[in-house]
């Protein structure tokens, strides 16, 4: 099961709303959907949460690159919504495209010329993504440190309790609650 919020500062204090995913493709596109939601250019956070496994947020201000923190990348790499905030340079991989060039020695994208099925192939690549994952957490443990949950508190934050802590530090545990 899977939560998503974003989480908007205001003049006022923060608004959080449920935010659907299934049109997120990337993390310029969560980027985006997070940007559509702020006030000026106070900052926007997308908090995404797989109960017990992981959770993830993504800081966006302005026009900015996005700050990404993964409790997991191992386990998050295993969820759709994972793949989207771990991107090429979080895991410090060489972006996908470069990876495709080298693929092109073998342009059937098997190893004994017999073509696989799309579906296999997707099986097969998210495993082996999974497995090159690093265990633990990844990215920017200091992106909420000026918001009141510095980076020893994030990453001692275990991923049941982690989105109502975060909320709990913003002072916005009501606005969280009341989407979820």
């Amino acid at each position: 099961m899977y939560f998503a919020a974003l989480l908007a500062r205001t003049e006022d204090g923060w608004e959080a709303s449920d935010t659907e995913l299934d049109d997120v493709e990337t993390l310029a596109d969560l980027a985006d959907l997070a940007r559509e939601a702020a006030t000026d250019d106070e900052p926007v956070l997308a908090c995404i949460e797989q109960e017990g496994e992981w959770f993830g947020v993504v800081r966006v201000e302005g026009e900015d690159d996005p700050r990404v923190f993964v409790s997991d990348a191992a386990a998050a790499m295993r969820s759709s919504y994972g793949e989207i905030l771990l991107s090429d340079e979080l895991l410090g991989r060489e972006p996908e495209d470069l990876e495709a060039l080298d693929q092109l020695v073998d342009l059937d994208g098997t190893e004994d010329g017999e073509p696989e099925s799309k579906e296999n192939a997707d099986a097969s690549d998210q495993s082996e993504r999974a497995e090159n994952a690093p265990p633990g957490p990844i990215g920017d443990s200091k992106v909420l440190a000026d918001l009141g949950l510095d980076d020893k508190a994030l990453l001692s934050l275990a991923p049941e309790d982690a989105l109502s802590e975060i909320a709990d530090a913003l002072g916005c545990t009501d606005v969280l609650e009341a989407v979820r």
